[in-house]
């Protein structure tokens, strides 16, 4: 079975989509086969990024049953073919309202694509898609900026996540579930209290579920000014989510990036010595370590899932 990395942000325009095209792409050129995912829902737009600007099908066509198996829709991307990409959905009727069955159907068939690894990009905001789509991996990445706001809404969304972690435990009508939805919660800690106050039962069933939910931090635009606070960011999740945020490292502030976009080619390809392909490559190298002390803590599960490069 394929890793499954996911990768989100708290608010748009951080560039996660940017960091999943040269990850992807450093990723494959390590041997692996590699499938981006764009599951930014009526928001698509990382096939633009590889100048893909008419993809001959995206998810629109799964969702409408037009395409029956998922691999069909990866289209290669680079040469050799080791990098692969299934484009997302536009703006439709089918997108803005999808039912729960397309969306556990999407996911279903996501465990059984032929690859390595899976880099898939998550829409931004708080809506329960977006939620699902995040947790649906092995491990997991978020991308802030030293924008306060940034930080800020990154946070909500890890709360959140956790939260809706806690809930896929339990039955929709469960009373668990009920006494979670509306309630504002300033530590894991609080979560779980919630929980025990409903069901005793529940809490070993709560604590199951956010077993390896230890997301991972990479801050782009990053200046010698930044005054992003890494440390504050990291005990206020440490607080709620009761682990250690590990930080896979920083993208400079670098103008190659933008002239990387504007030619839709990844800056690792259009720039080999850009202070941003050297920042890629040294996340690259923390990810793969990330991914493999996160494959040794789970080895006593079954079916562990490795990811060799």
């Amino acid at each position: 079975m394929p890793t499954i990395i996911s990768v989100a942000s708290g608010k748009g325009g951080v560039g996660k989509s940017m960091v999943v095209s040269n990850l992807g792409l450093l990723l494959a050129r390590k041997g692996l086969r590699v499938i981006l995912v764009d599951m930014d829902i009526g928001g698509a737009n990382l096939h633009i990024l590889f100048g893909m600007f008419h993809p001959p099908s995206t998810l629109t066509d799964f969702f409408s049953n037009q395409v029956t198996h998922l691999e069909d829709l990866a289209h290669p991307v680079s040469s050799p073919s080791r990098l692969r990409l299934i484009p997302g959905t536009g703006e439709t009727l089918i997108t803005a309202n999808l039912q729960h069955a397309k969306k556990k159907r999407l996911i279903r068939h996501l465990h059984k694509l032929d690859a390595d690894v899976i880099l898939v990009d998550v829409g931004a905001g708080t809506s329960y898609h977006t939620l699902d789509f995040f947790l649906l991996a092995d491990h997991f990445l978020a991308v802030a900026t030293p924008d306060p706001t940034s930080v800020l809404d990154l946070y909500r969304f890890i709360k959140l996540a956790a939260i809706r972690k806690v809930l896929s435990a339990f039955l929709a009508r469960d009373p668990v579930a009920e006494s979670l939805l509306n309630k504002e919660f300033h530590s894991i800690t609080e979560v779980l209290e919630a929980v025990g106050s409903t069901s005793e039962s529940g809490v070993a069933l709560a604590q199951k579920a956010l077993q390896g939910f230890q997301p991972a931090l990479i801050l782009n635009r990053m200046t010698p000014k930044s005054r992003i606070n890494t440390l504050h960011l990291k005990q206020l999740l440490k607080q709620y989510v009761g682990a250690d945020l590990s930080v896979l490292g920083n993208i400079p502030e670098d103008p190659q990036v933008q002239q990387s976009i504007l030619k839709y080619l990844p800056v690792v390809e259009r720039s080999p010595q850009a202070a941003a392909t050297l920042a890629f490559e040294e996340i690259l190298e923390n990810l793969l370590k990330h991914v493999r002390q996160r494959e040794e803590v789970s080895e006593t599960q079954v079916e562990p899932r490795k990811l060799r490069a």
